[in-house]
């Protein structure tokens, strides 16, 4: 099992300065004016981890917080939340939770137009509203600006919860968590119908894993990433993820390498969930609104997600009277099982098709350059990298339609990963991936040759190093940013993986960088990949956002 330990994140002392502007002694000046959007990401922002704590952090090999459901508890009860009127499906998983997640709030509305779905994911990828939506919508600004100040002021004015469950709680909650109480606050509020809460890290200790009773949950599929907190080990992995299981309530998952599998059940029973289901891929008949072959899985588990909520929540949910396509699923029965929709009603097939999620997979054609295709996935871990050149270098996509196709457009690959995560585990992945496709589709390329230009950049978002707003990070260090510490070490190790390489290999200081030196190939495929920041990045800065967030675009 992972190392627990408590750490009491220091950054408000750090802002005190920069926040009392909004607040004197719990309460907003009087003199001061209506705040803002902007006034709110400051403040926001003002919440974050600065590099260097992080850094201290990972140096003393700290994990996680014994008492991070404590505090969160605290923090629930100064302002003044109850959860499980939510009825909320809980989600978690190493791959693909985002999109699972975005499918069954696209499955709901589908299928229960006249309901109210709220949907809460992390990161985001341009502005921070994303992580909260409502009906498939991220939060209007004014809207985020209201529900931000209320939370913040309750926060502000109740210094002390009745019945506080740990005393050394810090008085405001970092980034993460303040979005998860705003998002509560807000799904509350405006009385939804259901809410789809997409786990940060892990599930046991998350800060979302706090609904006493939860209508159903999930786990996507499981793999190996922020090992320094959640443990080296799938089954260790696993014992994090299957946190989120809770007594009486219907436990899911999909197919699992048997390591992560065994704990999963292990979980479920220990913790008295009212069934085990393992639910099988949805067949390449469905058609799905988001690319890629792994979506099948993701979508699967949506879909069972959804059945099982319905059956739970609504009685006049019928889904036999209007089915018209299979799907699948094995059940282990623990107690009373629901079983397992196994055809889809068309309202389900019409979510399905109609999801959005963006960034995930995504081909957006550049509206100022003509020619220049972009192809967005944050993949972040080997795994979901080797799902994104599944999806990239396959015909139509990558390679040419056809055998008989003249040519291909130059290929380039704008790439990073972030500090601490393995950047030569990466681009090996990328490279074997590729090779492996090639090979698969019959192409004479070579792995060595299939990129013209490879950049590695760092993940501020302008020339000017300055960040967008919603964007900003102070988890990265500003001596590596101007010295592109990660950069040079990702470019050394692509140069000590690809010694022969005939491409050009670019450093830049910024996303900014980066799109410039993209934009300069002309009739260019660009493949954008290893981290959500620095995909929500290109987004901004070339100009891609109304075709990229935009379902109808």
């Amino acid at each position: 099992m992972p190392i627990l330990f408590r750490f009491t994140f220091r950054s408000i002392a750090i802002h005190t300065q920069k926040r009392s502007r909004f607040h004197l002694h719990g309460r907003r000046m009087s003199t001061a004016p209506t705040p803002t959007y902007k006034d709110a990401i400051d403040a926001l922002n003002s919440l974050q981890t600065n590099a260097a704590v992080l850094e201290a952090v990972r140096a003393a090999g700290v994990m996680l917080n014994p008492n991070a459901i404590l505090e969160m508890i605290d923090y629930l009860r100064r302002v003044g939340l109850e959860l499980n009127d939510l009825n909320v499906i809980h989600i978690t998983g190493t791959k693909g939770k985002g999109s699972t997640s975005a499918f069954t709030d696209s499955i709901l509305r589908a299928a229960r137009p006249g309901w109210k779905t709220g949907l809460y994911t992390s990161p985001h990828l341009v502005a921070v509203r994303e992580r909260i939506r409502i009906n498939g919508e991220p939060l209007s600004e004014e809207d985020f600006t209201r529900y931000f100040f209320e939370v913040w002021d309750l926060l502000q004015k109740n210094t002390k919860a009745c019945g506080c469950e740990v005393a050394t709680t810090p008085f405001m909650p970092n980034y993460f968590r303040f979005m998860t109480l705003m998002a509560f606050y807000t799904f509350k509020q405006l009385k939804v119908d259901a809410t789809i809460l997409e786990v940060g890290i892990g599930g046991r200790s998350d800060s979302t894993n706090l609904v006493p009773k939860p209508i159903v949950t999930g786990v996507t599929a499981l793999g190996y990433d922020h090992t320094r907190l959640l443990g080296e080990k799938l089954s260790q992995i696993a014992n994090q993820k299957g946190g989120i299981y809770k007594e009486g309530v219907p436990a899911l998952t999909v197919e699992q390498p048997e390591e992560g599998m065994s704990e999963l059940r292990d979980c479920a029973v220990d913790q008295r969930a009212s069934q085990f289901t393992v639910v099988e891929t949805l067949p390449s008949t469905i058609q799905l609104g988001l690319a890629g072959a792994h979506q099948r899985s993701n979508a699967a588990l949506a879909v069972q997600l959804a059945h099982t909520f319905l059956s739970i929540t609504d009685q006049s949910y019928s889904p036999a009277s209007d089915s018209n396509t299979s799907g699948a699923a094995s059940t282990t029965q623990i107690g009373s099982v629901i079983e397992p929709l196994r055809s889809l009603p068309t309202s389900f097939l019409d979510g399905l098709r109609n999801a959005h999620w963006p960034g995930r997979c995504q081909t957006v054609l550049d509206p100022k350059h003509e020619g220049t295709k972009w192809f967005l996935d944050g993949a972040h871990t080997k795994e979901s990298l080797a799902c994104c050149l599944e999806w990239f270098v396959s015909p139509s996509v990558g390679l040419p339609g056809s055998s008989i196709s003249d040519g291909h457009p130059a290929r380039v690959l704008i790439f990073n990963c972030t500090s601490g995560r393995s950047g030569d585990d990466f681009l090996n992945t990328i490279l074997q991936k590729t090779e492996e496709q090639l090979i698969n589709h019959g192409s004479p390329e070579k792995k060595e040759e299939f990129f013209a230009k490879v950049i590695f950049c760092s993940n501020v978002t302008y020339t000017s190093g300055n960040f967008k707003g919603d964007l900003t990070s102070m988890a990265m260090s500003t001596t590596d940013n101007a010295n592109l510490k990660t950069q040079r070490e990702i470019e050394a190790a692509w140069n000590n993986l690809v010694p022969t390489y005939s491409g050009t290999v670019h450093v830049l200081p910024s996303i900014e960088d980066a799109v410039e030196e993209a934009r300069k190939t002309l009739n260019v495929s660009v493949l954008v990949t290893g981290s959500l920041h620095l995909v929500g990045g290109v987004i901004e800065v070339a100009g891609l956002a109304d075709r990229a967030l935009s379902p109808k675009a």
